[in-house]
């Protein structure tokens, strides 16, 4: 078997949908005995002392797709890289766009939604 080079793995990636990058996350875990985002967490750099105004990240739930269904359905597509399928059922059940984004992000998400007509709030 060839071995992948860092950019054709990353290239890889980008052509795969958001359950199949979880189903591979879960399959490291299963055969590396390693959890790959807590790596991440823990190779954060920290700031000390310093307080914050608020939060410094959010979850982007969608509450309600308003009018232009199809037009949130393909923000939500846009923004998380789910199937047609996927984002459809955000759309029409509501739920989390995005996990744990931080709030500059979040904000911008939510003016996109809400700019198709979506109603959006944060957690």
């Amino acid at each position: 078997m060839a071995k992948l080079t860092k950019d054709e793995f990353i290239s890889s990636l980008k052509e795969m949908t958001l359950l199949e990058i979880k189903e591979l996350v879960d399959a490291m875990k299963e055969e590396f005995g390693v959890d790959p985002s807590a790596v991440a967490v823990a190779a954060a750099p920290t700031q000390g002392g310093a307080t914050e105004e608020g939060p410094s990240s959010a979850t982007v739930v969608l509450t309600d797709c308003g009018a232009n269904k199809i037009q949130v359905i393909k923000v939500v597509r846009d923004i998380t890289g789910l199937g047609l399928k996927e984002a459809k059922e955000i759309a029409d059940n509501g739920g989390n766009v995005k996990e744990n984004v931080s709030m500059d992000e979040a904000n911008e998400i939510k003016a996109k939604l809400e700019e198709a007509g979506a109603t959006v709030e944060f957690k």
